[in-house]
């Protein structure tokens, strides 16, 4: 468990490392519990005024997450159309294009690919950069189709969040706007500060001009929320740690006080050929300790295999520092110790001659 969620503090920093810490996103729309996400869509005098903003390097409108499909080799696919000016790809600079080019200004019917609509889940080439492209979708659930031509292919973002951006279909925000049917408006605004020490003003501006009305994140604010969610699944599995300890204490002790009892009469010869209580207590607690270590061994190659054999499964990146072996191993180590002193003491206490009649 630990593995995996050590895993998914990488796989977020990662995804946080591709919005970028000058990069500010802006939403107009509000998260309402039981509502979902209310609000409408930015009007062409809010984009300008959002541009126009101080400190702002690089600025694009967007339409986002317009689900259409495409059909390539007798199969059809689904992909997410997504509206953007050039800029885009200036404020996100961690989309990398593999091959051809990013979007320009003279762009028309042209289109950037993510690397899942351009290639199949083994790697298979779909696309190539040239290639007339047919998309499929619904506006006012009347289904429309539009040519495009691939200038451009992503490399691999991957994610485990629900990222679509491999599956995205880019295209040029006016003609997203045309072809939608959503002129003068926009889903979403894309900014980059100048520099770091202005992002905070820049959200403050825009949080100034809009109010309650629009959504601003920013890098500190999206790690400072991610950061508490991660903080609550880690309490979770302490609470789960806590359970599985309080449990292999108490199996540890029983199994340590059957061993006792077992070997009661044994104790008694011990004794009765000179051993110390010293020596009888220094025999159990070695036993629990050799239980400690090869179940610490045994437990963390197991719990690695168990989190690489799951996290395979789920797509998520899973931790095997030799590290987080070596703790789980002295929290076995220590586990069994602790568990294992009252059983050893109750064995160093024994009267010899009653042991010896011990059957």
């Amino acid at each position: 468990m630990v593995s995996i969620t050590q895993g998914l503090s990488v796989e977020v920093s990662s995804q946080l490392d591709m919005f970028g810490p000058k990069n500010i996103m802006v939403v107009p729309f509000q998260l309402e519990q039981g509502r979902g996400l209310v609000g409408e869509r930015f009007n062409w005098r809010e984009v300008q005024l959002l541009e126009n903003i101080p400190h702002v390097k690089y600025f694009s409108p967007g339409v986002a997450n317009q689900l259409a499909s495409y059909t390539v080799r007798g199969k059809t696919r689904a992909c997410s159309i997504i509206g953007v000016s050039p800029h885009y790809f200036k404020v996100f600079s961690n989309f990398k294009v593999e091959e051809g080019r990013a979007l320009v200004q003279s762009d028309s019917a042209s289109a950037v690919v993510g690397h899942l609509v351009a290639f199949d889940e083994d790697g298979n080439r779909l696309l190539e950069v040239g290639d007339r492209v047919t998309l499929r979708y619904y506006v006012g659930g009347e289904e429309r189709t539009s040519n495009f031509r691939v200038v451009g292919i992503l490399e691999k973002v991957g994610g485990s969040f629900g990222s679509n951006d491999d599956l995205s279909f880019i295209i040029p925000f006016r003609m997203a706007q045309g072809l939608l049917e959503t002129e003068g408006q926009a889903d979403f605004m894309a900014l980059q500060a100048d520099e770091i020490e202005n992002v905070d003003s820049v959200a403050e501006e825009v949080e100034e001009l809009f109010g309650d009305r629009v959504l601003v994140m920013t890098f500190e604010q999206i790690q400072e929320q991610v950061g508490e969610v991660l903080g609550t699944i880690e309490a979770v599995l302490a609470g789960i740690a806590a359970i599985s300890l309080i449990v292999a204490g108490v199996s540890i002790i029983n199994t340590m006080t059957i061993s006792v009892l077992e070997r009661t009469r044994e104790i008694g010869i011990l004794k009765a050929i000179g051993s110390t209580n010293g020596d009888i207590l220094l025999v159990f607690l070695t036993e629990a300790t050799i239980t400690g270590l090869l179940g610490g061994l045994l437990g963390s190659a197991l719990g690695f295999a168990a989190g690489l054999l799951l996290g395979n499964r789920i797509g998520l990146p899973v931790s095997t520092e030799p590290r987080l072996g070596l703790m789980v191993t002295l929290f076995a180590l220590v586990t069994s110790v602790v568990a294992g002193v009252y059983p050893s003491w109750q064995a160093a206490s024994l009267d010899p001659v009653e042991a010896l009649r011990y059957e």
